[in-house]
């Protein structure tokens, strides 16, 4: 299925038979990546003394409980609820589904947020590495790869990694030049271990001074090195939960110049 998009006077093609999944799915086990130490992905079929929701063990249909948590268990995309006293719902924050984003590759660099919760380990992806990546583009959304960009990323366990950082400067930076969706390989924009303050998350959501509402990031994709840089169609769907995160599944759609 083809459609055509006009972005800036510019006219494109999409091929929407043609999507690039970012998402780690959800999984029961332990081979599934996972961070902020929480429990593994568990699937379990209903069981009661007059029902077993598991064909395999008799039952007519499999009908199965799941229990997982949308930050630690896979791809998630949270809003301004995750850090706000009043849990606002992902599900209301995000109005709608599709937007133009640009992919960009950064090694982060020695360097970290706060004096306070640092170490000779930390790493830190900056400003000025986006900037120069971008080259004066100001997207709608914003997909970050680091680098190396390993396929273990896909089953890593990230508790006790200490994941490189997003500045927040750059956050900040985001926020003031309305950059609605970003969207990063790591568990966290956050240090993992940063005493409470999130601040890249914070700069980004501009809270509490200026929320943003409909501002999203999502967080634990993985995009594979066979998908280039530069910009695409991004179709960022999730599952309606009232929550301030919800596991997500963010797609890509190729743009050629028409």
């Amino acid at each position: 299925m083809l459609i055509t998009l006009k972005i800036k006077g510019v006219d494109y093609q999409v091929d929407l038979s043609d999507p690039i999944d970012l998402s780690i799915p959800l999984k029961a086990g332990t081979d599934r990546s996972s961070a902020w130490f929480v429990n593994e992905v568990k699937i379990d079929p209903v069981r009661t003394d007059a029902f077993t929701g598991s064909v395999e063990e008799g039952g007519s249909v499999n009908f199965r409980n799941i229990s997982f948590n949308p930050h630690g268990n896979g791809t998630h995309t949270e809003c301004l609820g995750h850090i706000t006293q009043k849990v606002h719902s992902v599900n209301q924050a995000i109005k709608t589904f599709f937007s133009i984003a640009e992919l960009i590759s950064i090694k982060p660099e020695k360097g970290f947020n706060d004096i306070n919760y640092s170490s000779d380990d930390d790493l830190i992806i900056t400003l000025e590495q986006i900037k120069s990546a971008l080259n004066g583009q100001i997207p709608q959304a914003l997909i970050i790869r680091t680098l190396p960009n390993k396929t273990e990323k896909c089953t890593r366990k990230w508790s006790f990694s200490n994941w490189p950082q997003l500045d927040k400067n750059a956050a900040r930076w985001m926020a003031e030049n309305k950059v609605q969706h970003l969207l990063i390989d790591l568990p966290s924009v956050d240090r993992e271990m940063d005493g409470g303050k999130l601040l890249s998350h914070h700069a980004f959501w501009q809270v509490p001074e200026n929320p943003r509402m409909e501002a999203t990031i999502s967080e634990m994709i993985y995009v594979s090195d066979q998908i280039k840089d530069g910009r695409y169609l991004l179709e960022l769907q999730f599952a309606p939960f009232e929550n301030d995160a919800s596991p997500s599944r963010p797609v890509l759609y190729r743009l050629e110049l028409i």
